[in-house]
């Protein structure tokens, strides 16, 4: 049997010698970030974890290998080359292949578990879709998150999904959903989505802690660390609000329907608001992976102990 996937020798030392590691997950650069822009963001992102001793672990399919770490050219790559999103149900098709993908979240927390990192940072979860009891669209992040143990930094879900919808379906996964010095969810572009979760919790410590336990417990859901983009950093509230419904009427007005609703959206988003949205996403990734990394420096020295 060929082997499933390849850890980069620097993740791996890590790994080996206890040191913290941080997934990152590669749909974000191939679809979510315009070119040059998105090589740009990719490099400063895993320098914001070497920067403080946290060695940056990039997921993404090339030729076919699931890789956990890339090195600078495969980085280029999922910059420069059109990959398909990979999620998980794709990584078999891919590999018998040989066919290269950048991996949304649910294929990054997958292999990033089947590979021992722990924590993962990314911009805004996939959740249940608006419309859902109709259509049943959801993304797969959820039940992949269930199952794979990684604990997923993220800055809520986006407004333009069912944000209500998706943490009634966490909660029947069993998936804990933690607020970072907060009980009000985020919903990416703001800082607050007026829907209340139970717990906050107040450090990277803190976290780390609640990881130890779900371990013991045996439970295996990931956990989510909900992260609020600071208000003087969230994308002007008047103005999302606005741009969301153009875009939810004109998706309506065209007859867009199912999975192409959201990739709708986001690009109608980006458009209406002059680009202000790209770099909110920017800003949200920057904080995420911040937090990440304090995260995997907790996890690593509690597991010392």
């Amino acid at each position: 049997m060929p082997q499933p996937f390849l850890v980069s020798d620097a993740v791996a030392d890590a790994l080996q010698h206890g040191r913290p590691v941080v997934a990152l997950e590669s749909t974000i650069i191939s679809h979510g970030l315009p070119r040059p822009r998105n090589l740009e963001a990719a490099k400063e992102f895993e320098q914001i974890l070497l920067d403080t001793g946290v060695t940056p672990a990039t997921i993404a399919v090339l030729d076919g290998i699931p890789r956990i770490g890339l090195d600078a050219d495969g980085v280029a790559r999922i910059a420069n080359e059109d990959m398909v999103k990979a999620s998980v149900r794709d990584l078999p098709i891919l590999s018998a292949k040989g066919i290269s993908g950048a991996t949304t979240v649910a294929a990054t927390a997958y292999l990033a578990g089947k590979a021992g990192v722990r924590v993962f940072a990314t911009g805004g979860l996939g959740g249940v879709h608006r419309g859902a009891n109709a259509t049943f669209d959801e993304s797969a992040d959820l039940s992949s998150l269930a199952l794979a143990g990684v604990t997923v930094v993220a800055a809520g879900v986006k407004s333009v999904l069912d944000i209500a919808g998706t943490l009634e379906r966490l909660e029947t996964l069993s998936v804990p959903v933690v607020g970072y010095r907060t009980t009000n969810f985020p919903s990416f572009w703001l800082t607050e989505s007026g829907e209340q979760i139970d717990w906050s919790v107040e450090s990277p410590a803190e976290i780390a802690r609640v990881m130890r336990s779900q371990d013991a417990l045996g439970h295996g859901q990931g956990i989510i660390v909900a992260n609020p983009l600071p208000s003087d950093l969230q994308w002007e509230p008047e103005e999302h609000d606005r741009v969301l419904l153009e875009a939810l009427a004109e998706a309506d007005a065209q007859g867009i329907r199912g999975k192409a609703v959201t990739p709708f959206l986001l690009s109608y988003i980006v458009g209406a608001s002059g680009g202000r949205s790209l770099e909110v996403n920017l800003d949200i990734a920057r904080n995420n992976v911040r937090l990440a990394g304090e995260i995997a420096g907790a996890w690593s020295a509690l597991a010392r102990e």
